[in-house]
């Protein structure tokens, strides 16, 4: 017979866009064939995108510890919870230099291997016309449209009740 294995998995999206200057939460939830343990640790790295060394963002065992030093000093914070399988951190006043790949690892022993999650983050400087956008002007046209029609609508009723009652008054003034 063959053992269980004990497997970590480890979640988030594939790629972020993020306007320069804003804030994002970077998320990363986890599910684990063990118990959440009081050894669980969560290590959050940063490759940049010229592929230079990769750089501690922040650990997590038992409680967060941010960075003394580094490009992300006093700008990432942890923003997940454990109980919940969440393991997210949040990023404050995007740069451009923080283009590159992030790695969520999760160790929950003794689920330790397992996949590490990597997001690319792209920061821009403004917002591309999105499928959001595009549904927000359909339906602003949209509306416009109808209160045109209706408007149409209501001054041609408007313009034959006159001209109904104009020829009621010709018609009387003959009789």
């Amino acid at each position: 017979a063959l053992w269980p294995v004990a497997a970590m998995e480890v979640h988030t999206s594939k790629e972020v866009n993020a306007v320069n200057g804003t804030n994002l939460r970077l998320k990363c939830t986890f599910s684990s064939s063990s118990p959440i343990s009081q050894h669980l640790s969560v290590t959050w790295n940063f490759q940049p995108e010229d592929l230079g060394s990769h750089e501690l963002v922040l650990y997590y065992l038992q409680e967060p510890y941010n960075l003394p030093a580094g490009r992300f000093k006093e700008r990432v914070t942890w923003d997940g919870n454990i109980e919940r399988n969440d393991v997210s951190i949040m990023i404050w006043n995007l740069q451009p230099t923080d283009n590159g790949t992030f790695t969520c690892q999760v160790k929950n022993p003794p689920d330790a291997n397992g996949v590490v999650g990597e997001v690319r983050l792209r920061v821009v400087q403004k917002v591309h016309f999105s499928e959001i956008h595009f549904l927000a002007v359909a339906i602003v046209s949209a509306c416009v449209l109808m209160i045109i029609v209706v408007t149409v609508v209501i001054i041609c009723r408007h313009r034959r009740k006159k001209a109904q009652e104009k020829r009621i008054e010709v018609t009387g003034t003959e009789l």
